[in-house]
């Protein structure tokens, strides 16, 4: 049954997986996103690419609706807020440093392949690191003991067959690895196949379902 969240519990740490593409630590009061690739629509356009440049306002129009729906104390993002240099323009650095302010809360950044060699006043690259019992990172770093939060995948699912087949962004869980992805929150982001052997939930129009039909393959997971 599709909700507007689904409650993640990893050993006894409970994690709530939103439609909007983003995960609430509710023990925290944070609130998780990856992948958003601002500036990406400027960055093919220097390439001689004609893509629209209204995907930025509604991917951070939509970053707002959420943090003032969950009203975190931080947002954190996991990696590649931007998509390049070349895309990281006067107007959107101005964005960007107003962006906490009408977040209403402190804005981090993991930094992500994307933001390599680039720099936004006020919003310095953090490494990967420790949250309570989550390993935050960008790319699928797994830590012994700790669940890897993490970005870098676009997790898609594949639903359905032939001409009604469809491409749905979705939360992948690795039971093997210990790894929860998150769907990449951007309007202009692609997404790649997540592995058969993970659990999964789709997320579209603002809701999120829970689309493994076996059990997950760790007791930790529920």
């Amino acid at each position: 049954m599709a909700a507007e969240s689904i409650s993640f519990l990893w050993q006894g740490e409970p994690l709530q997986l939103l439609g909007a593409k983003g995960l609430w630590d509710p023990e925290r009061r944070v609130l998780l996103v990856a992948d958003l690739h601002l500036g990406k629509a400027e960055t093919f356009q220097a390439h001689g690419i004609p893509l629209p440049s209204d995907g930025d306002g509604a991917t951070l129009n939509d970053l707002l609706d959420l943090a003032h729906r969950w009203q975190p104390q931080q947002v954190v993002v996991l990696g590649d807020l931007i998509h390049s240099r070349v895309g990281l323009t006067g107007e959107l650095r101005a964005k960007l440093a107003a962006l906490p302010e009408l977040l209403g809360c402190r804005l981090r950044l993991i930094g992500g392949n994307h933001e390599l060699g680039s720099w936004m006043e006020g919003l310095p690259q953090e490494p990967s690191q420790a949250l309570g019992p989550w390993w935050l990172s960008h790319e699928p770093e797994p830590r012994d003991g700790l669940l890897n939060l993490c970005g870098h995948l676009h997790p898609v699912a594949v639903v359905g067959r032939g001409a009604d087949r469809l491409r749905l962004p979705c939360f992948s869980y690795c039971a093997r690895s210990e790894r929860l992805a998150l769907p990449s929150f951007g309007r202009l982001t692609g997404g790649h196949p997540c592995s058969q052997r993970d659990r999964i939930w789709l997320v579209a129009d603002g809701a999120v379902v829970d689309w493994t039909q076996a059990p997950p393959s760790s007791d930790r997971a529920a």
